[in-house]
Formats: structure tokens, C-alpha cells, sequence
């Protein structure tokens, strides 16, 4: 039910926007709910091509991802519940897609943090509550930075952000663009706050390709799309520097991974890079096309994961496997497809916005850092990709002798991968064509103009040579053990923003617990009182019961010192 609703709400939002885009309509609904100090709090709605056309996608995928849950979550006893967050999800989504106004952004924002939340934790064991926890708390703080920006509106008189988007580029207190950045940050996962993507993937693998791949991890970049104009040149920068980074540790991590699920989503974080780079570049429209094309590929690819964790028997490394091909070859073929989508092959969905975004790179000099790290990136996507279909396609087949792997094992989720295959194949020149309705015009050298198909070629072979080292068995990668880990574990990040975070602030706690709880406000107040009251109260005991030779004792004083006077 839930799948053939979600379907149709995409074909009609799809036809919809197009609608929009020929006509370059947009519709925005208003409904005053309160107004103080002549603040208004308004709910907002704002239809225009972006929004709808991110709206049919997000509501395409979730329907695949939903029919595709039927066959992955079967015989679990919550499924019911597991459906119905998913469609929370998707609902929270929704919100925030189409408010131009930061108070209902908040709410959508909000509800994809909890209903995240309760994903990740979906399966309960100690991993997953660990990851639910990062996940949480990396996403309030992108949630304070919002609630932040909320409060500092109140200065213009309104929430509706998109009014306001011109006067926020010349405000000279760049507040709410530095806020919504991080917020944008915290959300999409860049460096410091990375750590909380690879960890969410302990969520079953339907959320991992509906929510940790296409949809929540992109509402930052499209939250910054919507502020694009209001970003100056500073805050532009500190974005590029902080997506490319990104984009690179991403990259180099996923070279040394070998979860499964922790490529796809280590991939996913070099994307993420790349958007919010190419989005501090100016260009607001590649960064959306590429979101879509990426939202397609990513979410294949891990369904494809899915299935192939599914039959053998919830295993995730990829140590285990090998010569899949041979054993689901339909399953490995969309897998081949998605991959090479990733890389981007000429004329799939992934080619028409990353090489676009590279061949703008070229021709906007801007500096060697720029230029060398977007494509040594792109090698690196390449490498991982190619190590990664070495290991469970090509090599040798490390499971069980028993097994029963096949794609009859899996035909519904073949038939949810299926809906998503054509759009990885086609959906980046429709999307190109749609788009652009003044294609750009790239004038490159030919070697600059065949760079981007080198670094591929480059990057092809790295991963391939990478994963054939192994002399005897001992890969290369063992041999310098503590600087695969450093990379493997993306440059100690998830230790940094969990016991680097906890481990101070711990030890504070306990020393002024020592020293005050148990310590001088003990002396000083509760025990202390009591011992100044009681030697006190004794002292008055003595006083009363000795009182007569007191009184006699302080009569002699009395006469002694009147003889003494006189």
C-alpha cells in the first residue's frame, strides 16, 4: 500500500515539476498561525521545480526501498513498525523540502533526526545503541546552531528566510549563514562531525540506502542550496576547504575499509565533499544535479549491498566474498552498474554531473589545492570502487563451502533494484536535459580536457594493483598496520569526537566530584553543620548544668574587682 502511494505521489510531483520548470513557475502558500511583536510565525509551503523534483525522487526511492524491505525485513517480528518509520521519514523529508521557513525547516529537521535515531537502534545490541547516540547528538548540534539562527531572525521581523537572503550576503554579522552552515555540516556529515555516517550503517541495510545515502545526509547540501545567495565570500571558502577535506579523507578511508556497508558509506561522505564543494563554488545547480544522480546510484548500490549481506548469511566483510558473479550474476550486475555509475562512466547517470563538475573546476582557476584535491579525489572514488569489485566479484570465494546463493532467493528485492536501474542508466542526461536549459559551454586543452578520463584510468588501476598485493597472504596493507588503521579509521575521527570529547570532561567531573561533593561541601556543609551544632549544644549543656557555681564563681570575680578598684 504504502509502496503504490509513494509511487504515485512521485510520477505526479515528477510531472509537476517539469510543469514548473518549462513555465518557470513557483507557487508559495501561506498560513499565519501567530503573530508576536509583530513577528509572524507563518507555515510556509514553496512549490517550485527544485523542491518538487527533490520531493518526486525522495518519494521514488522510498517506494523501491519499501517494496524492497518486503523480502530483506521478512520474518521480523516489528515490520509494521519498521514501515511506518521509514514513512515518518519520508513525511519529515517532505517538511523540510518545501518550508522557506526556518521554524518548519526546524521541525522536519528534527523529526530526521529522531526518526533516525530509532532506526539505527532498529536492531538492538550495544553497536547500535553506540552508533544511535553519535548519530543523535552530532545531529543536535546542527539542530542548536538552527534553533540559533531562529532566534537571531526574530531581528528582521520574519522566519521566512527567503526574503530575507539578499540582506543576509551584506549583513555585516555573518550570523545566520555561519549557523545554517554548520547546522548544513553537522547534518551532511563533513569534517569535525564525520564520524556518525559510518557508524549509522549499523541500521538495517533498507534505512542505510533510503536515509544514510540518498535523503537525510543530502538535507544539508539542499538546506545550503536554498541559502546559496546569502553566502559570502568567507563563508564560501571555509565551505570549500571543509568539503574538499572531506572529500579526500572520504576517499583515502574507503581504500582501507573492509565492511561492506562502511564503502558504500565512506563513498557516500566523498560525494557529499564533492557537492558541498562545487556548491562554494557558486555553482547551487550542479551541486542539485549531482544530489539526484548521486541519490539514484547510491541507493542501487546499497540495496545491491543488502543483497548480497542477505545471502550470505549477514555477513558484512568483504574478505568473505568473492565470485559473486558467478553465483547472482543479476544482483552483480546492477552492483557493476552502480559502481561504475559512482566512478562516472561516460553515459551513466553519475558521468553527466561529475565530470561536468570537474570540467567547471578546470575552467574556474581557482588554486592548485582545489584542482589537484577535486581530482586525486576522483582517483581515489575510482581505486575504491575497483578494490571493492576485486574483492567480491572477481576474487576468490571465502565463505562457507555450504551455502545457497542465488538471485531466486531474492526476487522482490531484484524487482525494487530493477525500478532504480533505469534511472542509473538514463537518469543523468534526462536530469541534464531538463536542467540546463542553457547548457554550459566548457572550453578546455585537450589535456585538460582528458584529464578527468586519465584520473580515472589511474585510479583503476591503484585499486586493482592495491588489492593484488598480497605475497603469500600477507597484504601490504597489514605490513604497515597502524598507518592503515590511522586512514582506515578516517584520521582518528571517531575516537576524536567520542572519547575525545568524553575523556576531559570525565576527569573534571570526577576530580571536582572528589574534591567538592565529597569533599569541602561536605566539610563545610551537611557533616560540618551537624558537628558545629552538636559541640555547641554541649557547650550550652555544660553551661546549664554547672550553672549555680558558675553564678558563685562570677560573684567572687565581681567582688575581687570591686576591692581591687577601691
Amino acid at each position: 500500500m504504502f509502496f503504490f502511494f509513494l509511487l504515485l505521489m512521485s510520477i505526479i510531483l515528477f510531472m509537476l515539476s517539469l510543469n514548473y520548470l518549462i513555465f518557470d513557475y513557483t507557487l508559495l502558500m501561506e498560513f499565519q498561525l501567530i503573530s508576536i511583536n509583530s513577528c509572524q510565525v507563518l507555515m510556509t509551503l514553496l512549490f517550485d521545480w527544485m523542491s518538487l523534483l527533490f520531493m518526486s525522487f525522495v518519494l521514488f526511492i522510498s517506494s523501491m526501498v519499501i517494496y524492497y524491505s518486503h523480502s530483506y525485513m521478512e520474518g521480523d517480528l516489528n515490520m509494521n513498525r519498521f514501515i511506518m518509520l521509514v514513512f515518518m521519514f519520508v513525511l519529515s523529508m517532505m517538511l523540510l523540502i518545501i518550508s522557506p521557513n526556518l521554524i518548519s525547516i526546524l521541525l522536519g529537521w528534527d523529526g530526521l533526526g529522531l526518526v533516525s535515531y530509532c532506526l539505527v537502534i532498529y536492531y538492538q545490541n550495544v553497536k547500535s545503541y553506540n552508533a544511535g547516540m553519535i548519530t543523535a547528538l552530532s545531529n543536535r548540534i546542527g539542530d542548536v546552531f538552527l534553533l540559533l539562527s531562529i532566534a537571531w531572525m526574530m531581528n528582521y521581523g520574519g522566519f521566512n528566510y527567503y526574503f530575507y537572503v539578499d540582506y543576509m550576503k551584506s549583513d555585516k554579522i555573518m550570523f545566520i549563514s555561519m549557523f545554517i552552515i554548520i547546522a548544513a555540516m553537522t547534518k551532511s556529515a563533513q569534517i569535525p562531525f564525520s564520524s556518525w555516517l559510518p557508524a549509522a550503517m549499523a541500521a538495517p541495510t533498507p534505512v542505510s540506502s533510503l536515509v544514510h545515502s540518498s535523503t537525510l545526509v543530502t538535507a544539508g547540501v539542499y538546506l545550503l542550496i536554498r541559502f546559496n545567495l546569502s553566502l559570502n565570500y568567507n563563508c564560501m571558502m571555509f565551505l570549500l576547504f571543509i568539503g574538499s577535506m572531506t572529500m579526500f579523507m572520504a576517499g583515502l578511508g574507503a581504500n582501507f575499509e573492509f565492511d561492506l556497508k562502511k564503502i558504500i558509506a565512506l563513498s557516500t561522505l566523498s560525494q557529499l565533499g564533492l557537492m558541498m564543494s562545487i556548491l562554494s563554488l557558486g555553482e547551487y545547480k550542479l551541486a542539485f544535479f549531482h544530489l539526484l544522480t548521486h541519490a539514484l546510484f547510491k541507493a542501487l548500490l546499497f540495496m545491491c549491498g543488502g543483497c548480497m549481506i542477505h545471502n550470505l548469511n549477514n555477513c558484512q566483510d568483504i574478505r568473505f566474498m568473492g565470485n559473486l558473479i558467478n553465483l547472482m550474476p543479476l544482483t552483480c550486475a546492477f552492483f557493476i552498474i552502480s559502481n561504475m555509475a559512482l566512478c562516472g562512466l561516460p553515459f551513466l547517470s553519475g558521468f553527466y554531473s561529475k565530470d561536468l563538475i570537474l570540467e567547471i573546476v578546470s575552467m574556474n582557476y581557482l588554486n592548485i589545492y582545489i584542482y589537484l584535491i577535486f581530482f586525486i579525489s576522483t582517483g581515489l572514488t575510482v581505486s575504491y570502487t575497483f578494490r571493492l569489485l576485486y574483492y567480491v566479484i572477481i576474487g576468490n570465494f571465502n565463505h562457507f563451502s555450504l551455502h545457497l546463493i542465488s538471485d531466486n532467493n531474492n526476487l522482490i528485492m531484484l524487482k525494487g533494484m530493477m525500478g532504480l536501474i533505469l534511472f542509473v542508466i538514463f537518469g543523468g542526461s534526462m536530469l541534464m536535459w531538463l536542467m540546463f536549459p542553457i547548457p554550459y559551454f566548457i572550453c578546455l586543452p585537450f589535456l585538460m580536457k582528458i584529464m578527468v578520463l586519465f584520473v580515472i584510468m589511474i585510479g583503476m588501476m591503484l585499486g586493482y594493483v592495491f588489492s593484488q598485493l598480497n605475497l603469500n597472504y600477507s597484504l601490504n596493507s597489514l605490513n604497515y598496520l597502524n598507518s592503515s588503521l590511522f586512514f582506515a579509521s578516517m584520521w582518528n575521527m571517531p575516537i576524536l569526537s567520542t572519547f575525545g570529547m568524553n575523556y576531559y570532561p570525565l576527569i573534571m567531573g570526577n576530580q571536582i566530584y572528589k574534591s567538592i561533593d565529597q569533599g569541602w561541601s561536605e566539610y563545610i556543609g551537611a557533616q560540618n553543620i551537624y558537628m558545629n551544632i552538636k559541640n555547641i549544644s554541649m557547650f550550652l549543656q555544660f553551661l546549664y548544668i554547672n550553672n549555680l557555681k558558675i553564678f558563685l564563681l562570677l560573684i567572687i570575680l565581681w567582688l575581687m574587682m570591686i576591692l581591687l578598684f577601691i
